[in-house]
């Protein structure tokens, strides 16, 4: 049984419209768009008939409209996975916005749960039947209904030519009339695909940027703490976050701010190495001027300091 499926799995090349065609089928629904199912109650339904009488029909609602009642739909769906140790997570906050590239990505693991559950199919199971414990639940089989029908209308057997020696049917008299123009017919499946195409591009072109954008957004925070804010590598890319248009001077900016510090510092450094060579030396003068001093004139200082009054001498 197939719970954690990754994202390179064949699941998520399924199709959208292999999808449509495995929700319609199964719980016989004519739904057009895989986004339609974002209330939730689709999904219950589908656990329903992988796992009948574990899904409590009853709190589903197939009329939910606000974010609200999908969240409730979501909610029993939540249950189900607990009882069934599921541990797939649901980003209800994305499928009730209705975004076509989540609904579809929680679809198509949807349905690699239930082949793997069912075998791809599902006996002695009435769909109509277990929604009209759900709120709007008969509605949702209404609105279906027809759609049914007319697909089995196509099947209706077509008319037989007549038999010899029968008369053909009777033709009017009157004068000929004219041929009525067949209307122009546009196929708006092509711009249906495009559009798709398109929303799942901006949605994936939209999750990119948010990422981007948190993680500058990180970065901005650890430039702002204040162990760091004053450094000059922190500076330089503080200049670079806040550039208003992109120029390629900026980066040169930052770059020259970090290699005059550099300077400054390698010329801090060298200064104090010569402050430290002269103060070496002249304390080796000093020494050695000490060291050729004669014994009288080490007497006559320390006779000065006696009579200097130091406290060091004692009477």
């Amino acid at each position: 049984m197939a719970t954690n499926i990754g994202m390179m799995d064949g699941a998520y090349f399924v199709g959208r419209s292999e999808i449509l065609s495995w929700i319609n089928s199964t719980l016989q629904l004519n739904l057009s768009k895989v986004e339609e199912a974002c209330s939730g109650a689709v999904h219950c339904q589908l656990m329903d008939a992988a796992h009948p009488g574990m899904v409590p029909m009853h709190k589903v609602n197939f009329d939910a409209k606000s974010e609200y009642d999908m969240i409730q739909n979501y909610k029993v769906l939540q249950e189900v996975f607990n009882k069934l140790k599921i541990t797939k997570h649901i980003e209800v906050s994305k499928l009730v916005k209705g975004r076509p590239l989540d609904n579809l990505e929680f679809m198509q693991w949807m349905k690699r749960y239930c082949d793997s559950v069912s075998g791809g199919s599902q006996h002695n199971y009435n769909p109509m039947e277990r929604r009209e414990a759900c709120k709007g639940g008969k509605e949702v089989s209404k609105k279906s209904a027809p759609s049914q029908s007319a697909r089995g209308s196509t099947n209706a057997p077509k008319p037989h030519p007549a038999r010899r020696g029968e008369a053909p049917p009777a033709h009017p008299t009157g004068p000929p009339s004219k041929a009525a123009k067949p209307t122009p017919t546009v196929d708006v499946s092509a711009y249906d695909q495009q559009i798709t195409e398109l929303k799942l591009t901006m949605d994936s072109l939209e999750k990119e940027r948010d990422f981007y954008f948190a993680k500058l957004r990180d970065v901005e925070i650890l430039c702002q703490s204040p162990s760091i804010s004053n450094l000059p590598v922190i500076e330089a890319i503080k200049r670079i976050l806040y550039a208003a248009e992109e120029d390629a001077s900026i980066v040169e900016e930052a770059q020259a701010m970090l290699l005059n510090q550099e300077k400054l510092v390698t010329e801090d450094v060298e200064e104090g190495k010569t402050q430290k060579r002269k103060s070496i030396i002249n304390l080796d003068v000093d020494v050695a001027a000490s060291d050729t001093l004669s014994p009288k004139q080490r007497v006559s200082n320390a006779s000065d300091v006696h009579c200097s009054g130091s406290p060091l001498m004692t009477y």
